[in-house]
């Protein structure tokens, strides 16, 4: 079992930059991908990047590519996700997620565990 708590959500101008947080407990953080996803209200929820175990490989969302960077710190059991020349449709819940052994990086279905969101609201 796995928890995770995510954080650093908020209220910022179109064009400015928030860092998210996800803090997961259990031993064996380092040895599973993690994943952020977003869901804006009436939307499904979507891809929006991803990390490998070890932080060498890293997928994004065309939407984020070059605005957006995730990164890991495996000894402090955390995953973040920096988010520059934020745009108001970026709005959305941002939830973190412990990807399956297997499977597709891009998918929702692929995660198993997942935390509980936080808000990200970009004013324009």
């Amino acid at each position: 079992q796995v928890q995770l708590v995510e954080s650093g959500g908020g209220l910022v101008q179109a064009g400015g930059s928030l860092r998210l947080s996800c803090a997961a407990s259990g031993r064996t953080f380092s040895t599973y991908a993690m994943g952020w996803f977003r869901q804006a209200p009436g939307k499904e929820r979507e891809f929006v990047a991803a990390i490998s175990w070890s932080g060498s490989n890293t997928y994004y969302a065309d939407s984020v590519k070059g605005r957006f960077t995730i990164s890991r710190d495996n000894a402090k059991n955390t995953v973040y996700l920096q988010m520059n020349s934020l745009k108001p449709e970026d709005t959305a819940v941002y939830y973190c997620a412990v990807k399956a052994p297997r499977g597709s990086y891009y998918y929702a279905v692929m995660y198993d565990y997942w935390g509980q969101g936080t808000q990200v609201t970009v004013s324009s």
